[in-house]
């Protein structure tokens, strides 16, 4: 972990540019080293609204600092980068000569440099409204780059079996971040699909291994979800995605399970629980059920029946087995849909073994949103937390997202309807 640095921003909250105090280089290379987020990280020499105030706070900047990077044997370059515009390469040019004030004695090398120097231009965040001169300027050391590459070379496009609901990379490296899984962790997830979270932890050297009720999609057969592809083929299945990132060695297995029901022997097994659980409207939320749950057939059947599973009961049943199953200080990492218009932080399930570490939403349309649940466990359950849970409503399951589904379609059917009356509207008036 590391000390809480000090987080600003010298233009809008939306600016990509952000500076961190507090943080030694042995931290930012820990946070490059695994982050999705942050596209590069540089040790700040000077900034400023101009060139000129860049100058001064460059020529105020501790010489024993800077002096180290500017030696005679030293090779280094100059990149030039802007943000929301595009420069010629002349202009790029003259900018790097106007800051022949600095005393670099080393030899310019573009091709392999001992040291990296970077001049970072924001022109704002509006693509309609670029601004002449930049809104502000840094300077500094590049340090490292963060790990945005694997968002494109674990693209699901270019991999070999997935689902209507596979995750996206870049979130699924975000979750994995989240519960912080490293080498030799076991990570498990409940509700596994086509294993794309699976991929993310076994990139960073966890085991990993899932359940999921649908017989179909943890053996890789039935209709494909590829636009050109009527059915799957012999080897689409989760194994094969490990094989083909090269970690097969970290598959454990998946199994067809139902996560409302207890498969598990007792105690301690997972350092991460890492899952995006069905909101029921590109999957069903479903569970097994006994035939004595539903119609009385007039013959034995050896299927289970398949039952609605309501999300307040999938999220009571994830903490409670993460709270059973997680070793102490290990994290449970999960998706909550939510309905906008009625969030309040109340609607976050709770558990007595269980702290709550960040909540960050992601919009998913302007009604609809989802939050990344992090959560670390901080002690084993006692036979008093099922009192507790009863007695402190925080720990009651929230009804209301039972709904989410219907909440989810009846935006879509306003927004429908809206369009409707506006195009009959304008239909009217173009009649008149």
């Amino acid at each position: 972990g590391f000390s809480n640095p000090k987080i600003f921003c010298n233009s809008s909250p939306q600016s990509p540019f952000w500076l961190l105090n507090g943080l030694s280089e042995e931290d930012v290379n820990s946070i490059m080293a695994r982050t999705v987020c942050a596209k590069s990280a540089f040790e700040l020499w000077g900034h400023g609204r101009t060139h000129s105030e860049l100058r001064n706070t460059l020529l105020k900047y501790p010489t024993e600092n800077m002096s180290p990077f500017l030696q005679k044997d030293s090779t280094y370059k100059i990149n030039v980068y802007t943000f929301n515009k595009t420069l010629e390469f002349e202009d790029r040019i003259k900018k790097i000569d106007a800051m022949e004030y600095l005393s670099f004695e080393g030899r310019v090398n573009l091709r392999n440099p001992k040291h990296i120097f970077c001049l970072l231009e924001d022109y704002g965040t509006d693509p309609n409204d670029i601004p002449d001169e930049p809104l502000y300027i840094y300077f500094g050391r590049w340090i490292a780059d963060g790990q945005r590459e694997l968002i494109r070379s674990h693209s699901v496009k270019n991999r070999h079996f997935i689902g209507n609901t596979s995750m996206d990379a870049g979130l699924s490296f975000i979750m994995a971040n989240h519960a912080r899984v490293k080498a030799h962790d076991l990570v498990y997830d409940p509700f596994v699909g086509t294993g794309s979270l699976l991929v993310a932890c076994s990139h960073f050297g966890a085991y990993v291994c899932g359940t999921d009720i649908d017989y179909n999609t943890i053996h890789g057969i039935g209709k494909a979800s590829r636009k050109n592809q009527k059915w799957r083929g012999p080897d689409e299945n989760i194994r094969a995605n490990l094989r083909q990132y090269g970690s097969e060695k970290l598959y454990v297995d998946v199994l067809v399970s139902d996560a409302s029901k207890p498969i598990w022997r007792d105690g301690v097994l997972f350092d991460a629980i890492i899952t995006d659980p069905p909101y029921g409207i590109r999957e069903s939320t479903r569970r097994t059920g006994s035939q004595k749950d539903s119609v009385k057939p007039s013959e034995d059947y050896h299927v289970p029946v398949s039952m609605a599973y309501h999300l307040s009961d999938i999220f009571t049943d994830l903490l409670n087995f993460s709270a059973q199953h997680l070793v102490i200080g290990g994290r449970l990492v999960y998706w909550l849909p939510i309905y906008r218009p009625e969030y309040c932080e109340e609607m976050v399930p709770l558990n007595a073994c269980l702290r709550l570490v960040s909540n960050c939403e992601q919009t998913l349309s302007s009604h609809t949103s989802r939050r990344l649940i992090t959560m670390e466990k901080i002690k084993e359950p006692e036979e008093t937390d099922a009192l507790a849970h009863l007695s402190d409503p925080h720990f009651s399951p929230y009804q209301g997202h039972n709904a989410f589904r219907e909440k989810y379609f009846s935006g879509i059917s306003k927004r429908t309807l809206t369009g409707k009356e506006e195009t009959n509207k304008m239909a009217a008036n173009g009649g008149e």
